[in-house]
């Protein structure tokens, strides 16, 4: 079988627009608002947004490797990374790692994409594993293969170039990532489709041992921000980990041609798909404030600690709603004093009520 970098008209890859115009629109439509809601925001709410959103893609874009990070050790990583203070410190390596990573494409979105950069990048990724040699392309003469399956039953899904000549084919497609930039010799207009090109592009050499889906998503954000002349405030891998197996189907349909509308498709309905994620969790991190202003000072220490647990769900709420025994377990305090503070906090019209007896559960209120 051949691959598309085995093909005579690698890596020219051939698409249509034509069907996905209203998705263009939609996308540029959703870019404007989204960047108009961000502008309106006081300067603290426009913050945690952005690195709600920031965690969200850190911790997703590692799940999707089968990576899972604390969503604490990430939060406070990232602040640290953003020169924020925080009382939490996290030792994990990989959070770290990553969220080094996050905060730098975000910072650094403007600049020139260069193999000192994606190398820096693998480095930050790896922290803490020994197994890899970070910052460094993959030089081992075996196969690079995307196997799944049993021992002696495995199925090769795709087979990546050989290790000699990733060197030559990342100069290749750092020169096309660059050259398709606004301005650039060959730039493509509309940036969706630069951000689907750059990371099937990426993701076909597959020019790192570990990590390169990863780094090919943090490529399409950054292809994104350059467009918009700001970060890009959405998390393609928060969408991509809701149905991971379309994302690896549709990878790998476009890796066997180079004739990629298809993948085109999948790639700005995703990133449509994201971009209301965002709008969701931007009004929520909004009422979120409102909440704490009005309600901080009429609530014990007990009852922040527990609707901060539940804010911390965001918009898609909290799994299953607050009830007794979970208050108990995050406070360490009697059933009776749990059932007391939820039932004050139900009468003070913060959560709504569902069920009865042992099963009463309890959701936050913020229409």
């Amino acid at each position: 079988m051949k691959y598309n970098w085995q093909q005579p008209d690698w890596p020219k890859f051939q698409y249509s627009t034509q069907h996905v115009e209203d998705l263009l629109f939609h996308f540029s439509e959703r870019s404007g608002r989204i960047n108009g809601i961000l502008e309106g925001l006081p300067q603290d709410i426009k913050m945690e947004s952005i690195i709600e959103v920031l965690v969200s893609e850190a911790i997703k874009t590692s799940e999707i490797e089968g990576e899972y990070l604390d969503r604490k050790d990430v939060m406070s990583s990232i602040k640290n990374n953003l020169g924020l203070y925080t009382k939490h410190t996290t030792k994990d390596l990989r959070a770290q790692g990553i969220s080094e990573l996050m905060v730098d494409a975000q910072q650094n979105y403007q600049q020139a994409l260069t193999k000192n950069s994606l190398l820096t990048w693998h480095k930050m990724l790896m922290k803490g594993n020994s197994r890899i040699e970070a910052g460094k392309w993959r030089s081992h003469k075996e196969p690079m293969q995307i196997v799944s399956g049993a021992l002696g039953r495995e199925i090769i899904h795709y087979e990546a170039p050989p290790s000699n000549v990733v060197p030559s084919e990342m100069k290749g497609f750092i020169q096309w990532f660059n050259d398709t930039a606004q301005g650039g010799k060959t730039e493509i207009r509309k940036p969706i489709i630069r951000a689907a090109v750059a990371h099937l592009y990426f993701e076909s050499i597959h020019p790192f041992e570990d990590g390169n889906g990863r780094i090919g998503r943090a490529i399409s954000e950054k292809a994104l921000s350059q467009f918009m002349r700001r970060p890009v405030l959405l998390s393609l891998s928060k969408t991509i980990e809701n149905n991971k197996k379309d994302y690896y189907d549709e990878l790998q349909r476009a890796q066997r041609k180079n004739e990629i509308t298809p993948w085109i498709t999948y790639f700005i309905n995703t990133t449509i798909t994201a971009q209301k994620d965002a709008e969701s969790l931007v009004a929520f991190t909004l009422k979120k404030t409102k909440f704490f202003d009005r309600f901080k000072n009429k609530l014990n220490e007990r009852q922040l600690k527990a609707l901060k647990r539940m804010f911390e769900a965001g918009p898609e709420g909290f799994e299953g709603g607050m009830n007794a025994r979970k208050y108990v377990s995050l406070n360490r305090t009697s059933k009776a004093t749990a059932t007391r503070d939820l039932q004050d906090l139900y009468e003070k019209g913060i959560l709504v009520k569902e069920g009865g007896g042992r099963s009463t559960s309890y959701y936050l209120k913020l229409e």
